[in-house]
């Protein structure tokens, strides 16, 4: 799948803003962005339910942006699940073969087949309201795989579950694609769900199409602050960029870098340094190891979180989180200790302001 300068307009309304992107197939690709960014925009568009204002739309190389929904080797799979409340399972999973005047014993066959792919076999003949929000999930994704599309579309399927249950349900989304074997393209705005699921990961903002990678690119290079930041969480150093592999930072101190590649920033450019806190090495004041790059303050707050604990720092110029694992061997700071904190060169990216 390839969409080549794709732009939606609602009026005045810039949607999505010449967006570039190659999908492979077989991939399980995430679109990621908080609300309003133009993600869901984008899954409609390949689903055929907005036609786009501007650029090309291929699936499997042939150009589909003018075409409806139906004539698209697309299925999509919606947030409330979109079941038909007096039908049954298997009545809801083989509704779109029969509209197609599938014959009988075809519909048969193919519905208890979809049913059992997602492990809802004994329930055919339940109700959607006689199934648990986990098992509506099942049944709609079902009747979508059903009709044996190349590309399944998920527009934010489990937001609705609770989390024990909505990571259950990774687990098994995950199992399905690899089972069935098509592209799916995945709708969220929750971070560690794509990082979870995804092989690649897209993240858009304000409509653009920020940065494209795997999970781990993303995570640990981040483009600029904003990937930075709404990819899991980050301390942000503001700095200027003195040589390729040099910050210094705002409050006069230098720091080593990963190398940084031109385009990203020239050296002279204003930077911010992205340093995630489970990176963050702590210990008491002047016990940092000689050769790493280390900032002294005092701790102002202390959050057990079971198999963590985090800790908020304060410099005099401004506060560091720091998150480490919660265990028997590791000593626990308290509220006013002074400490050091300090971390691996390869910790660290640089970022655009």
């Amino acid at each position: 799948m390839s969409l080549r300068a794709v732009s939606k307009h609602f009026d005045d309304v810039v949607a999505v803003d010449s967006v570039d992107l190659d999908i492979g197939d077989g991939e399980f690709f995430a679109l990621l962005g908080p609300s309003g960014c133009g993600k869901t925009t984008t899954l409609r568009m390949i689903a055929g339910l907005e036609i786009p204002s501007a650029g090309s739309l291929k699936i499997f190389g042939s150009e589909v942006g003018p075409l409806p929904p139906n004539r698209r080797p697309v299925n999509t799979v919606f947030q409330n699940y979109a079941l038909f409340p007096h039908m049954s399972v298997a009545d809801n999973v083989g509704f779109g073969l029969r509209m197609s005047k599938t014959p009988k014993a075809d519909v048969a066959r193919r519905v208890s087949e979809a049913i059992s792919l997602v492990r809802m076999g004994g329930m055919e003949n339940r109700r959607p309201a006689q199934l648990s929000g986990g098992q509506q999930q099942r049944v709609a994704l079902a009747r979508a795989l059903v009709n044996r599309p190349k590309v399944l579309l998920l527009d934010e399927p489990l937001a609705a579950l609770d989390l024990k249950l909505r990571q259950e349900m990774q687990f098994e989304l995950k199992q399905l694609q690899r089972e069935v074997g098509i592209t799916f393209v995945f709708v969220t705005h929750d971070q560690e769900e794509a990082l979870a699921l995804s092989d690649r990961i897209g993240v858009m903002d304000s409509g653009r199409l920020l940065q494209v990678g795997t999970p781990e690119e993303i995570y640990d290079a981040p483009v600029d602050r904003f990937v930075a930041d709404f990819i899991g969480r980050s301390n942000f150093l503001a700095g200027t960029l003195e040589a390729h592999d040099r910050v210094c930072l705002a409050n006069g101190d230098r720091v080593t870098v990963p190398s940084v590649a031109d385009g990203v920033v020239s050296v002279g450019d204003a930077v911010q340094v992205s340093l995630r806190p489970e990176r963050v090495m702590i210990d008491r004041a002047g016990a940092a190891p000689e050769g790493h790059a280390s900032l002294e303050g005092e701790v102002a707050t202390v959050t057990f979180l079971g198999n963590s604990i985090v800790y908020r720092v304060a410099l005099d110029w401004m506060t560091i989180e720091v998150e480490t694992d919660h265990r028997p061997d590791l000593d626990r700071h308290e509220v006013g200790d002074r400490v050091a904190m300090w971390w691996r060169d390869d910790a660290i990216a640089v970022v655009r302001p």
